[in-house]
């Protein structure tokens, strides 16, 4: 079960790691390389973008920020690790504001700039880019700052599950050792229960043993 908890808070910090990466390149290349060309080439350039990034790795990744935290976050349920689910549950806060940001705000304007059509054909190029370009880039910068929070935040989970899974398996071992050292040895201690007294052979020698046959008396008159 351990593997299967770590498998899943893996593939949550992968993919959080990695579309972070994405939104990050984004703002710090991406749009300020397009920001120095003229009008035509901004808009031509994310419309094509826009297509493109619609992919099955992209999507696996982006869909996963949510999809995998949530898993990981259910195979965490229960007071022993509810340390590492704190952790995994700030991450999916994060991570579901962030899926939001691109969903309601980021796609709406990439629809928008797709229905202006060809850039050929636009009529006011300047308006549709002043329509699209700022306010899209500020949304990017929020959502990556977002998807990096939960990266680290899901860094920190790892952590935190190694150390909790690390102490348990200590505690089992010392619960073992002890367990062990607490058996008696065979043959030392008290008399088992349920069998029959032996008197002391310094008492049998004497006459006080109830194995002797002749009163104690009887022996000295012999």
């Amino acid at each position: 079960m351990f593997a299967l908890r770590l498998a899943a808070l893996v593939a949550a910090t992968l993919a959080t790691g990695l579309i972070a990466g994405v939104f990050y390149a984004y703002a710090i290349s991406v749009m300020p390389a397009l920001n120095r060309t003229d009008d035509r080439a901004m808009i031509d350039v994310m419309q094509k973008i826009n297509v493109v990034i619609i992919n099955p790795w992209f999507m696996i990744g982006f869909m996963g920020t949510v999809g995998f935290t949530l898993l990981a976050a259910a195979l965490h349920l229960g007071k022993e690790h509810r340390t590492t689910l704190i952790w995994i549950g700030v991450a999916l806060a994060l991570n579901v504001i962030a899926f939001v940001v691109t969903s309601g705000l980021n796609v709406p304007l990439n629809d928008q700039l797709a229905a202006a059509g060809d850039p050929a054909q636009i009529g006011d190029l300047a308006q549709v880019r002043a329509d699209y370009e700022s306010a899209w880039v500020r949304w990017n910068t929020l959502r990556a700052i977002l998807h990096t929070l939960a990266f680290l935040v899901l860094t920190g989970a790892l952590f935190v599950a190694g150390m909790q899974h690390g102490r348990t398996q200590a505690a089992g071992s010392v619960g073992a050792q002890q367990v062990s050292q607490a058996q008696p040895m065979a043959g030392v201690g008290p008399q088992t229960v349920g069998q029959p007294y032996r008197a002391p052979i310094m008492a049998q020698q004497y006459g006080f043993g109830p194995s002797n046959s002749q009163p104690a008396g009887a022996r000295f008159l012999a």
